[in-house]
């Protein structure tokens, strides 16, 4: 089979054909699935954790950041404000927007500390 051309491939919205045996792209229930697993793997592994929204930017879409006691945080794509409230509540810890109540102290403490670590 011939490949398509660079104009074909740039400017039309066919998608593009999968060989066979190829792996296949998660669907987004498996991403949502895997999304949560690390979430709670997170908040039952570490101490008095709490989530924050983060709004999309230029960048980044959506994200849901968890910041433990001790600073340490993890942070995954949500696909907007309402699902990553809805994972903080399935998961069962405090939500926050990073808009109004901005970034915790700690979070900042520990990344200051993780960059001392590696000098």
């Amino acid at each position: 089979m011939a490949r398509p051309s660079w104009y074909t491939r740039l400017f039309t919205r066919r998608a593009p054909e999968t060989p066979v045996g190829s792996p296949s792209v998660p669907d987004d229930r498996d991403r949502r699935r895997e999304t949560v697993e690390h979430l709670a793997e997170f908040t039952r592994s570490r101490v008095g954790v709490e989530s924050y929204i983060e709004p999309p930017t230029h960048d980044q879409p959506t994200s849901l950041l968890l910041v433990a006691t001790t600073g340490e945080w993890t942070r995954r794509r949500v696909p907007d404000a309402f699902v990553a409230r809805k994972i903080a509540a399935e998961i069962g810890i405090p939500v926050y927007d990073v808009n109004f109540t901005g970034y915790p102290q700690r979070m900042r403490d520990w990344n200051s500390a993780q960059r001392r670590k590696k000098r």
